[in-house]
Parts: structure tokens; C-alpha cells; sequence
């Protein structure tokens, strides 16, 4: 069976980073002979993945990363439009990517490919780490805890992606699975 192509966008977003990156291992063990995962990381993600440590570990894991030039470099939106990819992932995805993504701006790698990936019916699975207003506690690359307050503007941009045609929101990094479970042929087969 020839593998499929998963685009997997890494944004800027600290938050539920680390959980996010060791399910992805895990699916990709799970799933090695169904799914090819393609990790497309936005110039924020690709500072953010070393302030964490986990870039140099990826690149064990993945046989390549791909970093963000500029909005169509590496040319993954085009690889969308074209069909070359099962689905697009977009976990952690920070309230900047997803309030462009509401508002249909498209200057980034990863928000470009997004879009295009909607026009082109390819579903996208955004996991936001602004999704529920009030105050949340994440945590810095040295454990320590960080308070965060979500405005309503963030969640407002959430709930309008979450209304968009193919276009399917994940609340955590464990809703995943379901993600891979969902477009699996095996999984599928009784």
C-alpha cells in the first residue's frame, strides 16, 4: 500500500507543544505503513521548537523538516491544490495563525497552505491554543507555569474557523488520534 501524505504545520505556540510533538511520534509508529507525516514549521514554530529542544530531536524522527522561507516557500500550498496530501494538521496552532486563517490571510507558509487547502477540499484540522476564553496556565520550556488570560477576540476566531466548510477544530493533543483513526483505510477495514 503506497502511504499517504499528512502535512503537519507547527506554529509558534509553546503551548501543548511538547504533549503535541510526542503524539505525533506516537502516531507515526503507529501508523508507519499508512501515513507519511510531513512537518512544515512557520518561522515563529522553528523558534519556538528550539527554545523547547524538541527541533533536533524531530529531526531524528522526521526524515526531514521543512522551515518557512516565506509564504510559498517550500512550496506546500501548491502540493495541497494539487492533491498530494491526505489532510493538513495545524496543531498548536497560536491565535495569530488562526485569527489569519479566519480572516483569510494567507502570508505565512502555513496559513497560505491552509486556505489553499480549503479551496481545494482537503480537510484541516486546527488544534488553537486559544480556545476557551478566561485564564489558562501553560508551561515554559523549564517547567515553570506561565498565566495566560484569552480574550473573546481569540475564541471569536476560533468559533468562525470552526463554521468554515472542512475545516475541523481539536480542543487537544489527544483528539489526534481520532484525526489518524478517522482517515486510516485499516482502521476502516473490519
Amino acid at each position: 500500500m503506497k502511504k499517504r501524505k499528512i502535512a503537519w504545520g507547527i506554529t509558534g505556540s509553546g503551548d501543548k507543544l511538547e504533549n503535541t510533538v510526542e503524539i505525533l511520534k506516537q502516531i507515526k509508529e503507529e501508523y508507519k505503513d499508512e501515513f507519511d507525516i510531513r512537518v512544515y514549521v512557520s518561522k515563529a514554530g522553528d523558534q519556538v521548537l528550539k527554545y523547547y529542544g524538541l527541533f533536533k530531536p524531530m529531526t531524528v524522527d522526521y526524515e526531514k523538516l521543512w522551515v518557512e522561507v516565506n509564504a510559498n516557500a517550500p512550496f506546500l500550498a501548491g502540493q495541497i491544490q494539487l492533491g498530494s496530501f491526505e489532510f493538513m494538521l495545524i496543531a498548536p496552532a497560536t491565535s495569530n495563525t488562526v485569527a489569519k486563517l479566519s480572516l483569510r490571510i494567507g502570508d505565512s507558509l502555513l496559513t497560505n497552505a491552509a486556505i489553499m487547502a480549503q479551496k481545494a477540499d482537503v480537510p484541516v484540522y486546527i488544534m488553537p491554543s486559544d480556545i476557551e476564553e478566561g485564564t489558562t496556565v501553560t508551561k515554559l520550556p523549564d517547567g515553570s507555569d506561565l498565566k495566560l488570560t484569552i480574550r473573546k477576540e481569540d475564541v471569536e476566531h476560533v468559533k468562525k474557523l470552526e463554521a468554515m466548510e472542512n475545516t475541523y477544530i481539536l480542543k487537544s493533543p489527544e483528539d489526534i488520534f481520532d484525526v489518524f483513526k478517522k482517515h486510516s483505510k485499516i482502521s476502516q477495514n473490519p
